[in-house]
């Protein structure tokens, strides 16, 4: 997905696959496999029922209990994947913003003014209009100049 110059690429890092990230496959295929753990779930429960003891019957809280964990686990996948849409999102806006704005690496050894920012699961890394790649971490500077150190009276 391109937005003003902003690529998310899935996790084979293509530029023009619109695909979502590693992170969203990975939640969709969780969330088939709860599905059919869920489904298994209630296909046991059906033969435990059809071949329980009809003179020492399964409680029935304890059936609803069963069921009721095997929900709030399927519904939590669903949630952790309406987070990740949410997170992702929120990483494209954030680094749109950043397009044409100074950046200064973490060490201060590159400079430049950001071209592009690729979005990943883990991270974002920024390239500058001289082709110079900045990993957006912990310490980088966006949107504001470099300093220079200057002498009073110089």
């Amino acid at each position: 997905m391109a937005v003003d110059g902003v690529t998310a690429p899935n996790s084979s890092t293509s530029t023009t696959n619109t695909s979502s990230t590693s992170n969203s496959s990975t939640s969709k295929t969780a969330a088939e496999k709860a599905s059919l753990d869920y489904d298994s779930f209630l296909k046991l429960l059906i033969a435990q029922m059809k071949n329980q003891d009809p003179t020492d019957p399964m409680d029935a809280s304890e059936q609803i209990s069963q069921l009721a964990t095997f929900s709030q686990v399927e519904q939590s996948i669903q949630t952790n994947s309406n987070l990740e849409t949410l997170i992702t999102g929120n990483a494209l806006t954030n680094a749109s913003s950043y397009i044409g704005k100074p950046i200064t690496s973490a060490d201060e050894k590159t400079t430049g003014t950001v071209a592009s920012v690729r979005v990943y699961s883990d991270t974002m890394i920024a390239t500058t209009t001289d082709g110079k790649e900045i990993p957006i971490v912990v310490g980088v500077r966006v949107g504001t100049k470099p300093t220079t150190t200057t002498t009073p009276g110089s």
